[in-house]
């Protein structure tokens, strides 16, 4: 299941805000609106980042850019609960019967390696496969947060340019004193402009973007062991052990809570 992450926009609201509201308390916001000076940081930046990066990635990358919003709402606590469920259904009737379970599965990855493990694939084919899934995900990944980090360090770039330029046409008016002003504004607001962009938006993106991806690779190794060790097998009680090393100290809390709230029922089946 997935769920909107509001800290994200939280964030950005919150810190544009704040940003705005100091400047309405000591002066007027209309002398920090220059659309010359916009269009130079941001319409330059976003030009330097099509140079860099292909079209295919910089269009990957936007789509990537949703994790950063909509995080998937599922636990390595979860994960234990359906392979506990798997495995003592397989040692019951046979790992062929989970072929009704591949419908209630969402996760593309977790259910190709399900049905791997039912076809009957070697254990090693499996590991592998499905290791090199995760490391196109990981690139993937790296992907939208490199381009985000680089974005990051064009906007300020593009702010000293605009500065640059805010001061050429401010120093080459000198004789008419009407100019020395808009020149100034954008020689200083294109700086400004930049810099919020890079520390507000872009840079803090790129850190979001690798903490979703570090938690979703984490869950993919989880459910490579854990399928490994539901084709060999393995005891239900030993399975949810064996995954018990990977849950946080507070996981492992939501895990015993759970025990003592409720037993689960034989059949239930666990909505992926």
């Amino acid at each position: 299941m997935k769920r909107f992450d509001s800290m994200t926009w939280m964030g950005i609201v919150i810190g544009l805000g704040l940003v705005l509201i100091g400047i309405k308390m000591e002066g007027n916001l209309n002398a920090f609106w220059n659309l010359s000076g916009l269009l130079i940081t941001v319409g330059g930046s976003f030009g330097a980042l099509m140079v860099n990066f292909r079209k295919e990635e910089i269009k990957a990358v936007f789509q990537v850019t949703r994790q950063a919003f909509v995080r998937k709402d599922e636990s390595v606590v979860d994960l234990n609960h359906k392979f506990v469920y798997l495995t003592k259904k397989a040692r019951r009737e046979g790992l062929l019967v989970l072929e009704d379970e591949l419908p209630e599965i969402e996760d593309p990855f977790f259910r190709n390696g399900l049905q791997m493990v039912i076809d009957g694939f070697e254990p090693e084919a499996i590991q592998n496969i499905l290791l090199s899934e995760l490391e196109a995900l990981a690139d993937r990944h790296e992907l939208g947060q490199s381009l985000y980090r680089t974005w990051g360090n064009l906007a300020p770039a593009f702010g000293m340019i605009g500065t640059l330029i805010g001061l050429v046409m401010m120093l080459g008016k000198l004789e008419d004193p009407s100019a020395i002003g808009p020149g100034m504004a954008v020689a200083l607001l294109t700086t400004f402009y930049g810099v919020i962009l890079a520390n507000l938006v872009f840079l803090p993106l790129a850190g979001k973007l690798s903490i979703y991806s570090k938690e979703e690779i984490n869950r993919k190794e989880i459910v490579i062991k854990a399928l490994l060790a539901l084709q060999s097998g393995v005891n239900p009680r030993l399975m949810e052990e064996h995954l018990k090393a990977y849950f946080t100290p507070a996981e492992r809390r939501q895990l015993e809570e759970g025990k003592k709230e409720r037993e689960e029922p034989e059949g239930v089946i666990f909505d992926a």
